[in-house]
């Protein structure tokens, strides 16, 4: 009886033992950490611990990370929505609807995952070079690779100063802007490379297009409406 009574004892003890460290861990790993890591953000990182939303007209118009489309509301033949000419446009993506829970109408973001050699990316970029071309007005050998070429992510929301700059003389016309103040745009918007070695060029399209949004406004040669 006493050797129950003290194995009752011993598990008893363990079990309080046990029930106290669950509840000082959940206090601390589950509110105190998350609360201070919070703060310390919303204290030093505001804009990017909010997402790195992008404001315009007193709104949120979206996130600096994540790219966004610019179409009609008209499609092609395929079903695709037609690009709207008076913006420019990002990389292409391979990112697909969701199929799984179709409760949440989302994009799923994710790459082809196709190889360097395969003839089925071969034949989209192919068919995504001669679009971009005819739609910009320009020969298909000045398509840069960005634009042609889908991330992996799906929603890269830079393009390079190439691309942003084959697509100004056709933003400039569909907005009835002169091509110089859209291209100042362009170079207003191009960041270098992080500490100047990292990565490269870019313009984030999303604050290109409220930028020329803004400009299109005030614009005295605008001849189009929004």
């Amino acid at each position: 009886m006493t050797l129950l009574n003290g194995t009752a004892r011993s598990t008893a003890r363990l079990a309080g033992a046990a029930l106290r460290a669950l509840i000082a861990l959940t206090v601390l790993c589950g509110v105190l950490y998350p609360l201070a890591v919070t703060g310390i953000a919303q204290a030093a990182f505001p804009h990017q611990a909010n997402g790195s939303e992008v404001r315009a007209d007193g709104r949120n118009a979206g996130s600096a990370l994540i790219g966004q489309t610019y179409t009609l509301d008209r499609k092609d033949k395929a079903g695709n929505p037609l690009p709207d000419p008076k913006y420019f446009q990002p990389r292409p993506s391979a990112a697909g609807a969701n199929t799984v829970n179709t409760q949440y109408k989302i994009l799923v973001s994710g790459g082809s995952n196709l190889a360097a050699d395969s003839t089925v990316l071969s034949g989209q970029i192919k068919d995504r070079r001669a679009q971009i071309a005819a739609f910009n007005g320009v020969a298909p050998g000045a398509v840069p690779p960005d634009a042609v070429t889908a991330s992996g992510s799906g929603v890269d929301p830079d393009i390079s100063p190439a691309y942003a700059t084959l697509q100004v003389t056709r933003v400039a016309r569909a907005n009835g802007l002169p091509r110089a103040e859209v291209a100042r745009l362009v170079e207003d918007h191009t960041d270098g490379r992080a500490l100047g070695f990292l990565g490269e060029p870019h313009v984030n399209v999303l604050e290109l297009n409220i930028a020329l949004h803004t400009l299109a406004r005030r614009c005295p040669l605008r001849t189009g409406k929004r």
